[in-house]
């Protein structure tokens, strides 16, 4: 984005929220971020990163215009989500507030539907009342569930999820051109594919896999480490996130419809799967110490491949994520020994 924006970021405590608020106020924008700070994963994480920012502006390293707002929020909060867009004058809206993982959505759904149903209609109304310029918001790989084309395409059907997670992300997709369509609103969808790197979320197997080789424990590996996922570094996320922000979509007519929406989805992945067996070996390589494996079966919701095809995110923004998983791993190792002083 070439010219100071007010931009707000939701989920902006989390993991890619952290960052992508990082970013924009290295070029200069001004940025409000909400987070409810739910204990999902050890809240700790969270605030060191709000800290980690106030130090950053507590510095002599950002333009003159970088400003930061942030306010503790829950999106399913109707009345408060209404008045922030009342306060404020937003041009964009990055919302990646949401409750993330699969299994966990088998454990407690109803968490789901407040933090990535409610929460995303509170966004879509907040935005079409205040006229935001333009909407992108995190959808997921998890939306193909088990897709047999490789790699996976926007162009390909995704009506089977086989998690509420991903049929709470598949309806925000279409929640969103009903918007697009109804009130002019651009929106852009994102599905993320498999993102990790330091600062990460606990939950996910490369934080939970350094941590056991690390302390000789055990470590549970699905599917006999026969899956493949098409990981993606957080810096390559955060690059596509902001050639996105900047690049509006268009109304286009479909084959199949005559419905008109400035409305676009984009996967942002590396498109190169990459073994479970190479991933541990990355991280051993990198922990330099063998893991111990618990070989187990699939899990439910899970899908033994993920595969982004990126040609139209190159297409229209001129970028491809391109960080190999043995370089993303070695920094993200780098960082979790510092954090954690081990």
């Amino acid at each position: 984005m070439n010219t100071t924006q007010n931009v707000l970021v939701t989920g902006s405590a989390g993991f890619i929220g952290y960052y992508l608020v990082k970013q924009l106020l290295k070029q200069g924008h001004q940025v409000t971020g909400i987070d409810n700070l739910n204990d999902y994963y050890d809240p700790q994480l969270k605030t060191d990163r709000l800290d980690d920012l106030k130090q950053l502006l507590a510095g002599n390293s950002l333009p003159a215009s970088a400003e930061y707002a942030f306010f503790e929020l829950d999106l399913a909060d109707r009345d408060g989500v209404k008045k922030l867009f009342e306060d404020h004058s937003f041009d964009i809206v990055v919302n990646l507030g949401a409750q993330a993982g699969v299994r966990y959505s088998i454990e407690n759904p109803h968490a789901y539907v407040d933090a990535n149903l409610v929460g995303f209609v509170n966004i879509l109304e907040g935005c079409r009342q205040q006229k935001i310029k333009h909407l992108v918001y995190a959808s997921s790989s998890s939306v193909y569930g088990m897709n047999c084309k490789q790699p996976f395409s926007t162009e390909d059907r995704v009506d089977y999820p086989i998690s509420l997670y991903a049929a709470t992300k598949k309806s925000n997709e279409l929640m969103a051109h009903t918007y697009s369509h109804l009130y002019n609103l651009p929106t852009t969808g994102l599905r993320f594919f498999t993102v990790y790197g330091p600062f990460g979320r606990p939950d996910m197997a490369y934080f939970k896999f350094t941590k056991a080789i690390l302390e000789g424990k055990q470590i549970d590996v699905y599917n006999n480490g026969e899956m493949k996922r098409d990981f993606t570094y957080i810096d390559d996320i955060i690059e596509g996130v902001m050639r996105v922000m900047n690049t509006q979509p268009k109304p286009v007519n479909s084959d199949i419809t005559s419905a008109q929406a400035p409305y676009k989805i984009y996967n942002i992945g590396n498109n190169q799967p990459v073994t479970l067996r190479r991933f541990i070996t990355a991280i051993e390589t990198a922990c330099g110490q063998k893991a111990n494996e618990n070989l187990l079966p699939m899990q439910p919701g899970d899908v033994p491949i993920t595969y982004a095809d990126v040609d139209d995110l190159m297409a229209d923004t001129g970028f491809k994520p391109s960080t190999s998983i043995e370089d993303g791993i070695a920094k993200f190792v780098e960082w979790y020994k510092h954090y954690y002083q081990t």
